[in-house]
């Protein structure tokens, strides 16, 4: 609603107990934090609505009269009323057994109906379908309302679906000084087009104006503009009506306005365009209905799905295809021979055995848009019954997982393996015993280790049994798979042995085990001319600020680093440095990629959100702050196909590459999308935008059915400028990989704060498989941080990339919390963060490259409430060129644990900070029960900052244990392979 409204009235069913809380905006997109929380509580007794009102249409038999029809809704009680709206305002009431209104509106007037049902008990309706009917002196009617709508300029929020959004209160206005610009309209198919209708608002606060327009369009199989009016100067007068109408005749499909002057602005508006006409003879295709075979499958059934197409155009068809869906995902496609107008034809898929669940049915005509239909929104069809699969009656033994003791092994450490069964089907299993064999499997496939248990006794539907141990393994540095095998069960139908198998990773070693490779810029292949840089560790230098303390550099045409690819690959990632602008703003430019000596594509890079200048407590973007610091970036890109192990991948500075280039290392992955876990649990957003996805999350939030569970995001780029809300209940986040589902920040802006906000009441939730880039170009504390929670447990953040953002995460009070498998990239403070008496919270196998602050961090303040950090596991980590802070940073607590860690080239501090500095917050200092941190590797970095306790001996290496009078720090196995000089003390 509108800055200067401050009431809403909401319609829901008396029944329904409904939370409401309020957000300002601005015109920039920024939004306020949530208001207070009201709640309605629904009534007892009826709570179910009535049906919607099917099949609105009208008529008019008589000029000023439109005649309302609709079919009849549905209670479980009875309908008692119908409501009719009239362009969103309520016209009519009529009783329960009325299906019919006669409304008097003058033909010039443009309305829309809708209509809902009611019961007596004030249970309301969901809406009917929307009919229009288009005001016009003449028999055409307006065919642009609703339809896609673009434009060659936006300026601020005049967005061009203003201009037919059939209200004169909104408008679209183009980019100042861009003439000419262009707003054109898509109606679908082709059209005979009478008159194109401009209008602005008819207050009298717009003054008069003359605007030059010229209309063009284009036919539907044409790929060009033809004009359908000369440019011409049309004045707009308040006094007059503020419109103007331009006499055409053409079949299009398209129609463009083009505007070359306004009078009244620097660019061209437009409140309604509408385009007075008729439909053009076309085809349409519609499915009809769809239904599955045999009706009422078990999960060992094959299903044959079949669908009724018809043409209900006025032409006939050409060949086609019907797509079948399950729960929104694709599941096969049919052929659709050729048909005449009216005619109907069936088609069939088999989609085979289906897993036990409830899944929503419905197939598309003509998916792909191939065929131009004279309406191609009424495609889809959706079956109200859906497809039921029941279980087949049958035991189903599971693998829970793979337990190893201790959970994150060393080298060297003696590791137990146990593994429990679940029963996931619908009959007891057998009462025998039931055999369990483990396999582990080096990165080679080669078997290291077969161990095997056996668990004796019946396992209950839907029971678990208690875990068997296996036995145990030296553990040994490496990547391993761990393949467990359930023997079938006698009671096990051969259905539903398929997942008796499963497989698991497990990784022995310090550091994070991801899913790329990395190569380092100085041990590739240089050529050209290109020069290896290094080493020093001179802050703001290309040699200093890299990992390792060298590179390559690519000034010259020619100049190129050449890496062979040690496994396959459809990715890259290059952390690379380029100069910075002469204001500071950064520069964008491009560089050459090569696969085996074939160019394949330009790698977009930007300086925008690297260099920093000035005091290292607090660098500005200004270059005259001081001296340059944090120069570096990353730049990935999808390859567009897999590049096999042996090849070469070139990064060359070619004539085109306008700038000069230094290459800190490259990362190669090869990258695959996650499918939908569950269509029918996972509600998938309606598009891209950040509404979309709230609502989804709305969706989940509000289902009552008890089937949704959370939200799928296919792949795609998801556009985001302020917190998704999540509460009320658990929802889990699922995304399509990092890689494919990716969350961006507006380019036009700086320093959006987006991400997630969690409730107490989202306990449980899930967030994986996605990637969140801000637009941060310098640190502010406080937003910035893609998980901001507070007072919230039991969730699971999963293969999240985060880069320009603050932090990936800060959680205050937040227990619980399992962090795994992440990557954090370029952020302006801290990677992952726990304060004020988090507890409980496991950080597992997480890489942290290039962070303004400590990269993982306990800090024990309590400013926020909570108490004492303690219990909290950080593992299998790995910290590289940390620009500010420390790589492990521990400021108070007990009975934490660090172990497992690799940390390297971090640029000014120590690789390790324990400290009681309490950075003015109130805070609880270190308590009696030891903090541990162990198996770490510290690499040309700065060892140990402790602060109020005597720095460690020349050389850097840790004592055995450093005692304090508030507690104490274990270090076990701790190495630091460096010859860098020992860290400065925090501040």
């Amino acid at each position: 609603m509108a800055g200067n409204v401050t009431t809403f009235t909401d319609t829901r069913p008396a029944g329904s107990t409904v939370s409401y809380f309020v957000r300002a905006k601005d015109a920039a997109g920024n939004a306020s934090g949530n208001s207070n929380t009201v709640t309605r509580t629904g009534s007892t007794g009826d709570t179910q609505a009535p049906t919607a009102p099917a099949g609105l249409g009208f008529t008019e038999a008589t000029a000023g009269q439109v005649k309302l029809t609709w079919q009849a809704s549905t209670d479980n009680k009875a309908v008692t009323g119908y409501d009719i709206y009239a362009n969103n305002v309520l016209r009519k009431s009529v009783a329960g057994d009325v299906t019919t209104y006669t409304d008097g509106q003058s033909t010039a007037t443009t309305v829309s109906y809708f209509v809902r049902a009611k019961d007596a008990a004030g249970n309301v309706s969901g809406d009917s379908n929307t009919v229009t009917r288009n005001g016009s002196t003449s028999a055409a009617s307006n065919l642009a309302i609703g339809k896609p709508i673009t434009a060659s300029s936006v300026v601020h929020t005049f967005v061009a679906e203003n201009a037919n959004d059939n209200s004169v209160t909104t408008y679209w206005e183009g980019a100042g000084g861009s003439y000419p610009n262009t707003l054109t309209v898509k109606l679908g198919a082709n059209a005979d087009t009478e008159n194109i209708v401009v209008k602005l608002n008819p207050d009298s606060s717009w003054g008069a104006r003359t605007q030059n327009i010229q209309v063009l369009g284009r036919e539907q199989s044409a790929s060009s503009f033809t004009s359908l009016a000369a440019a011409k100067d049309y004045a707009f007068n308040p006094g007059s009506g503020n419109s103007v109408t331009i006499p055409v005749s053409g079949r299009v499909a398209d129609v463009q306005l083009k505007f070359n002057s306004n009078t009244g602005s620097g660019a061209g508006q437009v409140a309604e365009f509408q385009v007075l006409g008729a439909p053009a003879p076309n085809p349409n295709l519609q499915v009809s209905s769809v239904t599955a075979a045999p009706a009422a499958p078990v999960e060992s059934d094959p299903v044959t799905l079949t669908a009724t197409v018809r043409n209900s155009g006025a032409v006939a068809a050409p060949a086609s295809k019907v797509e079948f869906q399950l729960g929104g995902s694709k599941v096969a496609t049919a052929s659709v021979g050729a048909l005449a107008a009216g005619a109907s034809t069936q088609v069939s898929a088999a989609i085979g055995a289906r897993d036990a669940g409830t899944y929503a049915l419905s197939a598309v005509a003509d998916p792909a848009n191939e065929v131009i239909e004279q309406n191609e929104t009424d495609n889809t069809y959706t079956s109200a019954s859906g497809l039921v699969v029941k279980p087949v009656a049958s035991s189903d033994l599971v693998s829970t997982g793979v337990s190893t003791s201790p959970s994150a092994p060393s080298n060297g450490q003696s590791v137990t393996f146990s593994v429990a069964i679940k029963n996931q089907g619908s009959v007891a299993s057998a009462a025998g015993g039931h055999a369990i064999t483990l396999t582990l499997l080096d990165s080679k496939g080669a078997t290291v280790k077969t161990l095997t248990g056996t668990y004796t006794g019946a396992i209950a539907a839907g029971a678990t049994s208690s875990p068997v141990n296996l036995g145990s393994w030296t553990a040994a540095n490496g990547s391993y798979t761990v393949k467990t095998v359930i023997a079938d069960d006698t009671n096990e139908l051969p259905v539903k042995r398929g997942n008796n198998t499963a497989s698991s990773s497990l990784f022995v070693g310090r550091g994070a085990n991801m899913p790329y490779d990395m190569y380092e810029a100085e041990d590739g292949v240089t050529g050209g001319g290109a020069q290896v840089v290094g080493p020093n560790r001179t802050v703001g230098d290309v040699a200093g600020e890299a990992s390792g303390r060298k590179a390559v550099t690519l000034n010259s045409t020619g100049n190129y680093v050449e890496f062979t690819t040690r496994a396959s690959t459809n990715t890259l990632v290059t952390r690379f440095s380029i100069p910075d602008s002469a204001g500071g703003g950064g520069i964008d430019s491009k560089l050459n990629l090569y696969v085996d000596g074939t160019f394949l594509k330009a790698i977009d890079l930007t300086s925008k959100y690297a260099w920093l200048y000035g005091a290292e407590t607090g660098p500005g973007n200004s270059p005259g702050a001081g001296s340059p610091r944090h120069i570096y970036d990353e730049a990935n890109v999808l390859l567009g196909k897999t590049v096999p192990a042996g090849s070469k991948i070139r990064l060359q500075k070619d004539a085109a590459n306008t700038s000069t280039y230094a290459i800190d290392f490259v990362s190669l992955e090869q990258a695959t999308q996650i499918a939908n876990p569950d269509p029918a649990a996972y509600t998938v957003p309606a598009g891209f935008t950040h509404q979309d996805v709230q609502n989804a999350l709305d969706k989940v939030r509000m289902d009552t059915t008890g089937k949704l569970v959370g939200v799928y995001l296919p792949a795609g780029d998801y556009q985001t400028a302020s917190k998704f809300q999540v509460y009320g209940k658990a929802v889990k986040v699922v995304g399509a990989g990092p890689w494919f589902t990716r969350f961006y920040a507006p380019s036009g802006q700086e320093n959006t704060d987006n991400g997630f906000r969690a409730e107490a009441s989202a306990k449980g939730s899930s967030f994986a498989n996605f990637a969140y880039f801000g637009n941060y170009t310098s640190r502010i504390d406080g937003p910035g941080k893609v998980f901001d929670f507070s007072n919230v447990s039991d969730i699971v953040i999963d293969n999240v990339w985060n880069e320009h953002q603050v932090c990936l995460y800060w959680g205050a009070n937040t227990d619980s919390i399992t962090i795994k498998n992440s990557r954090i990239r370029d952020t302006f403070a801290d990677g992952i963060n726990m304060t004020n008496g988090s507890t409980d919270n496991h950080v597992v196998n997480n890489e942290s490259r290039a962070t303004g602050d400590d990269s993982f961090a306990l800090f024990s303040a309590i400013d926020s409430g909570g108490a004492d950090m303690k219990n909290n596991v950080y593992e299998n980590l790995t910290s590289l060129l940390t620009w500010r802070a420390a790589g492990v940073a521990v400021y108070g607590g007990y009975s934490n644990t660090f172990r497992n860690v690799l940390i390297a080239d971090t640029l000014v501090y120590s690789g390790i900070t324990v400290s009681s500095l309490d950075f003015g917050y109130p805070m609880n200092g270190f308590g009696t029960e030891p903090t541990t941190i162990e198996n770490v590797s510290v690499l040309r970095s700065g060892a140990i900052s402790g602060a109020r306790r005597p720095s460690p001996a020349s050389g850097c290496s840790p004592p055995p244990r450093c005692s304090r009078a508030s507690g104490s720090i274990m270090w076990t196995s701790s190495t630091r392979r460096t010859a860098a000089s020992c860290s400065r003390p925090t501040t």
